[in-house]
């Protein structure tokens, strides 16, 4: 793990709520809370890429579209997420989408992946599906 990642464990998180990691996505990370809706799933998902928290991301995704294993990219540092639209997901749905834009920084630079990313919820877990589109 990087020190930037150590460094965001210790102070706030990378989802960009403001929120210390410890009191944001650091429980659903460490397995001791669930995420109440499919936005707060996406904000972890992020974290757990920022963070290479490869664990955390195969464990929400869902069991019929989850790779056996993830390559995450080394060379990509995350700077950034915004939540640009939601439907669905609330503790009332089973299904829900979040569009977002995320921001990083490579070799090649400064660049941005936009997705819009199915979820759905199995008994109490929220479940990243897939990219339903991807930019």
């Amino acid at each position: 793990m990087s020190r930037r990642s150590r460094k965001a464990r210790a102070t706030t998180c990378p989802c960009g709520s403001g929120a210390a990691f410890t009191a944001c996505c650091g429980p659903l990370h460490a397995g001791t809370a669930k995420a109440a809706t499919a936005e707060t799933l996406m904000r972890s998902r992020y974290s757990a890429f920022a963070l290479g928290d490869e664990a955390h991301l195969l464990r929400t995704w869902h069991p019929a579209t989850r790779p056996d294993r993830l390559d995450l990219d080394g060379d990509r540092t995350w700077t950034g997420l915004e939540i640009l639209e939601t439907t669905g997901g609330s503790p009332l749905h089973t299904q829900g989408t979040v569009r977002f834009r995320a921001s990083y920084t490579d070799g090649d630079g400064p660049g941005a992946q936009t997705e819009d990313s199915a979820f759905e919820r199995v008994g109490a877990d929220w479940y990243y599906v897939d990219a339903l589109d991807f930019a």
